[in-house]
C-alpha cells in the first residue's frame, strides 16, 4: 500500500467483510421473516440449509473483529504520529458504541426505548478500538506478548 495515496484499500479485506455482512444478514432476516420459531441448531426440527446458515454465522463476529484489528494495524501507516492513530481509533470506537446504542438498538428492537442497551458485535468492536487506542503506544513486542 502506498503511503502517498491514503485512499487505497485492500480489496480482499473489503470482500471478506462484505461476505460476513451478507451471511449475517441471512441469519438476522431469518429471525424476523420466517415462521421457524425454533432454534436452527435444534437437529430434531431444523433443515440442513437452516442449520448450516446458522452454524456458519458463528464465524462472522470473530471474523469481523479480526478484520477490525487488521484494518487498525494497516491504518497505522497512514498517520504521521501515534497520537493521531490513537485519536482515530478512540473516535471510531466511540462512534460504533453510540451507533450500537441508538440507531441499531432502535432498528433491532423496533422500539424507541433506549433504557436497556444490549451490546453486540459493534459494541465489542467499539470497546476494542478504544482499548486499542491506548495499546498503540506500546512497543510491538509487548503487543505480541499481550496478543499471545
Amino acid at each position: 500500500m502506498s503511503s502517498a495515496n491514503h485512499s487505497e484499500r485492500l480489496t480482499a479485506i473489503d470482500c471478506l467483510r462484505g461476505l460476513v455482512m451478507i451471511l449475517m444478514t441471512l441469519d438476522h432476516t431469518r429471525d424476523f421473516f420466517t415462521n421457524a420459531h425454533f432454534s436452527p441448531t435444534d437437529l430434531s426440527q431444523t433443515s440442513p440449509a437452516l442449520f448450516l446458515t446458522r452454524w456458519i454465522t458463528h464465524y462472522c463476529a470473530p471474523t469481523f473483529v479480526f478484520l477490525a484489528g487488521v484494518s487498525a494495524f494497516l491504518a497505522a501507516g497512514k498517520f504521521a504520529r501515534v497520537s493521531e492513530l490513537s485519536r482515530f481509533l478512540l473516535l471510531r470506537g466511540v462512534l460504533l458504541i453510540v451507533l450500537q446504542s441508538t440507531v441499531e438498538a432502535v432498528a433491532w428492537e423496533f422500539t424507541g426505548d433506549l433504557r436497556e442497551i444490549n451490546g453486540g458485535v459493534l459494541w465489542a468492536i467499539g470497546w476494542s478500538m478504544i482499548f486499542l487506542a491506548g495499546l498503540v503506544y506500546l512497543p510491538m513486542r509487548w503487543l505480541v506478548a499481550i496478543g499471545w
